[in-house]
């Protein structure tokens, strides 16, 4: 007997319909996380020897980074039969090509890239970084980190730039104010390129850090990290023997998933994702009554068991180790609109964020209330209606999705350009968990 498997066919269009239907069921596996391959892409090309990185997801973000790597000089190959595999080879230490600055102006992740072109070049000169506008996200921390190995930083309306420092040995000693993940990841990609040890108070100690701290450790660095320091020393010889690294799965889409299940009452498998990375959202789940299995690489969610705690849900973004992730916090609200109980978010890391998403949900009929620009609270349960919506930014795009999954009528979602910076196909997941999802034809 022979069995024949069709693949859910991609979402291409930049509309799409959403409907109530039947729970979701079935099981998907995430792509590797944006929020890890950026910074190990960066790393890579920081560390000046082949990197193979496997994992690598196909959404814009990081199609943007890869194109910056061979703006910036360096080699980017793919594997045959391999096509979420890239090989990332040292630059070849000419120019940086015009269309370097265009495409970094398009990703916050732009700013990752300093170390590399400082190593090559001896200078970096970038624009304000870009991406999703939820806020200002300053830079401070990050010249402030180069400032400590004795860069020079010059910044204007335009952009920034960084000059390396002269050439020093010793080890570097750098407190952050607050844990800051693209400081921590700056400073231990400066650490590289000067090949100093570093210690850095204060660490963010997120999966992504955590990620790229593995990596320099397969690349013969020694690492340390707990909740006060961040340690690195250098290998005691440099070596330009190829190193293998995996990007992780996708914790955020795994959550977003998690939550599109659960709204639905629904039952389903995740795969691909590492349960530790997923804690503080399966906490969430837990809390609202929801079951959730959390496997070593998987969460499976009986959603159809549901019995609602009624207790307040305290959704709040937070830096510190173990904390929720602020991009955690959308598809909680939008999970939350439906479950009793009054609740609770902040999100004061990405000051802006609230302001993209609680008037799209508004629009479903969603009733809202901001006690600050960063603060909200909602009670729930809420009867949605479906409307016209926009994607303004990767996360309110995908609480807009589970939002529409139990909204009555149709909702319409636009946008769909800002949600694939973060996720290649994540409609098409929902629509092979059942969801009732088609593309709108203009």
């Amino acid at each position: 007997m022979t069995v024949t498997t069709t693949r859910t066919p991609a979402i291409t269009s930049e509309v799409i319909a959403i409907r109530p239907g039947s729970p979701l069921s079935g099981a998907v596996t995430v792509d590797g996380s944006k929020n890890a391959a950026l910074p190990l892409l960066a790393a890579a090309a920081a560390l000046r020897q082949p990197v193979q990185l496997s994992n690598v997801p196909a959404n814009d973000d990081v199609q943007a980074m890869l194109m910056l790597l061979q703006h910036a000089g360096h080699g980017i190959t793919r594997p045959v039969g391999q096509p979420n595999t890239v090989l990332v080879l040292s630059s070849d230490g000419m120019h940086v090509t015009p269309g370097f600055h265009e495409t970094a102006a398009r990703i916050r992740a732009s700013y990752y890239l300093v170390p590399a072109l400082l190593a090559v070049h001896g200078r970096a000169v970038l624009p304000w970084p870009g991406g999703c506008r939820i806020g200002a996200r300053g830079m401070e921390q990050h010249f402030r980190v180069y400032e400590a190995f004795g860069d020079r930083t010059i910044v204007n309306d335009h952009g920034y730039s960084v000059e390396a420092g002269e050439t020093r040995t010793g080890s570097v000693l750098v407190m952050l104010p607050f844990r800051s993940r693209g400081a921590s990841i700056a400073a231990m990609l400066r650490a590289v390129v000067a090949g100093r040890p570093l210690r850095l108070g204060q660490p963010n100690l997120s999966p992504e850090v955590l990620s790229v701290l593995q990596a320099l450790q397969v690349a013969g660095w020694e690492t340390w990290a707990d909740d006060r320091v961040l340690a690195l020393a250098p290998p005691a010889s440099a070596s330009h023997e190829p190193v293998a690294w995996a990007v992780p799965g996708d914790k955020v889409e795994a959550g977003t998933l998690a939550c599109a299940i659960a709204t639905t009452r629904g039952n389903g498998r995740i795969e691909g994702v590492r349960s530790k990375d997923v804690a503080p959202m399966v906490a969430a789940l837990r809390w609202l009554g929801i079951p959730v299995d959390a496997q070593q690489d998987a969460l499976t969610i009986r959603a159809e068991h549901t019995r609602p705690t009624h207790q307040p849900l305290r959704a709040i973004a937070s830096l510190s180790p173990g904390g929720l992730d602020a991009d955690f916090e959308p598809a909680l609200m939008a999970l939350t609109l439906g479950m009793p109980g009054t609740h609770l978010f902040a999100d004061a890391i990405n000051p802006g964020r609230h302001g993209n998403l609680i008037p799209q949900l508004a629009r479903l009929g969603a009733d809202i209330h901001e006690t600050s620009p960063t603060q909200c609270r909602l009670t729930g349960p809420q009867q949605l209606t479906g409307a016209g919506v926009e994607a303004t930014d990767i996360r309110t795009g995908s609480a807009l999705l589970i939002a529409g999954l139990t909204a009555r009528g149709v909702t319409t979602l636009g946008g769909l350009e800002q949600l694939r910076r973060g996720h290649a196909d994540l409609p098409t997941k929902l629509l092979a968990l059942g969801a009732d999802i088609c593309e709108v034809t203009p």
